[in-house]
């Protein structure tokens, strides 16, 4: 009719006199929906990519600045003292607990089955192969690694890094290749030590906490012949350092926006350390069997 205002209301359609209803869409599926849902999985894999491709240069350099080693030997031995011998403490009382228990989960089943003889083996090979290693290197990575990206992050936003750049000194040789070796080698160390006291932590569980005879246990221990399996706990430690040093210096040289990037950068170093250690130990245990 003449006059009738067939304007829409606010959020309506048009509503066209003959024409049939138009349907409301719920799920759209035009390429632009698609694209515009997909979005994020595509900036997911290129942010993954780019974090694997960065970690993968950077232990290129590494290896490179290591042949022939011309790296800063004081500074080597000072990461030495800083990542091993300052983290001695706190592996000997974690893996004193992580025997202990260790023993308690199995020896309360092997006593009540009778089988007490093989107490020390179960143990001993849980411990050594597999969870002494990885709590060892997650408890490392806590630490170590989540100090070394701050430590590295504070000297890239105080401009530390491009003075070292400016006189010429390369720093990923003058401080980088320091805290890979360190790691590397005083990880290995430190496992080895907290396997020695896991099975003290064990043996000292097993007389007072379980009840059964001590002698018993490390007849267990050496009737199992765990020696491979001590051996591909030190590989794994070795792996992890490698791992952790090299993850946490890509986030402490990468960081950027003051003191909130430094912020960022531990928390993602902690976090891709933790999964980079169960990757590796995936990879060596299905390589190892």
């Amino acid at each position: 009719m003449p006059g009738r205002d067939t304007r829409p209301a606010a959020g309506g359609s048009v509503n066209v006199p003959g024409a049939a209803p138009r349907p409301r869409r719920f799920l759209d599926l035009s390429s632009a929906g698609m694209a515009l849902a997909l979005r994020p999985v595509g900036r997911g894999f290129l942010d993954a990519c780019d974090i694997v491709g960065g970690m993968s240069l950077l232990q290129f350099r590494i290896f490179r600045a290591m042949m022939p080693p011309t790296f800063d030997y004081d500074e080597t031995l000072r990461q030495f003292h800083r990542v091993g011998v300052r983290s001695l403490p706190v592996v000997i009382l974690t893996s004193l607990f992580v025997g202990a228990l260790m023993l308690i989960q199995t020896g309360n089943f092997v006593r009540d089955t009778g089988a007490t003889g093989m107490v020390g083996w179960a143990t001993g090979l849980t411990v050594l192969a597999e969870v002494g290693p990885v709590l060892i290197g997650l408890m490392f990575s806590g630490r170590v690694g989540a100090n070394n990206t701050a430590e590295l992050g504070t000297m890239v936003i105080t401009d530390q890094i491009d003075a070292l750049r400016v006189l010429g000194i390369d720093p990923v040789r003058h401080l980088v290749v320091p805290r890979f070796v360190a790691m590397c080698v005083m990880l290995v160390l430190l496992t080895c030590i907290g396997d020695l006291f896991a099975i003290a932590g064990a043996a000292i569980a097993c007389q007072a906490i379980v009840g059964i005879d001590v002698r018993v246990f490390w007849q267990g221990i050496l009737d199992g012949h765990l020696v491979d399996e001590f051996v591909m706990g030190l590989v794994k430690g070795f792996f992890f350092g490698g791992a952790i040093s090299i993850v946490s210096c890509h986030w402490g040289l990468r960081v950027r926006g003051g003191a909130e990037g430094v912020g960022r950068a531990v928390n993602n170093s902690v976090v891709t350390a933790a999964i980079a250690i169960f990757v590796v130990n995936f990879l060596v245990t299905t390589l190892w069997v």
